[in-house]
């Protein structure tokens, strides 16, 4: 296990085991695209880093349906993991955790939306970024047991504008 998980997740607990079973989904499936696509020439050992690390935040959110008894907006996970990453002297993993959310978010989507996030843009831009937030977009730590297909991913994006769905399309047809 990861240090910083045991550091931040000390106790088996159900939150922890469901980080770790979410986390492990997103590492597996970003690792296949690594290994389909080596011209990529994908950093393997920061994307299983990456992909284990992307949601250390979420202890710090409410979210009590997935075992989340903090004091912040959910949506704010990304960044919260991002400042943890940072206390850690850690940007490379700070940047996949503030990036990963949605297709990434940019300073006009935040305005339009009112979202409780600093003014600034969140969107993934390295491919190890990329992948590991395409990766997680299968997979839902409220319903661990399902694995989302590329389809059922873009009707989960719908609602938040067609950009995401673009971009996520996008990658589907690089990554899959």
């Amino acid at each position: 296990m990861h240090p910083f998980i045991l550091k931040y997740y000390p106790d088996d607990t159900p939150l922890r085991r469901l980080l770790i079973h979410h986390s492990e989904q997103v590492a597996q499936k970003a690792l296949e695209i690594a290994d389909k696509h080596p011209e990529l020439q994908l950093n393997r050992d920061f994307l299983r880093e990456a992909a284990m690390l992307h949601d250390i935040g979420i202890f710090l959110t409410d979210a009590p349906g997935i075992y989340c008894h903090g004091n912040q907006p959910y949506l704010l996970h990304g960044k919260l993991g991002a400042d943890l990453m940072r206390k850690e002297h850690r940007e490379d993993l700070a940047r996949v955790c503030e990036r990963h959310t949605g297709t990434g978010l940019t300073k006009e989507n935040i305005k339009a939306q009112n979202l409780p996030l600093p003014l600034a843009d969140y969107v993934p831009e390295t491919l190890e970024e990329q992948v590991v937030c395409y990766a997680d977009k299968f997979f839902s730590k409220s319903h661990p047991e399902r694995v989302r297909t590329v389809q059922q991913t873009v009707e989960s994006l719908k609602k938040f504008g067609e950009e995401g769905v673009r971009k996520f399309l996008i990658w589907a047809d690089r990554f899959e």
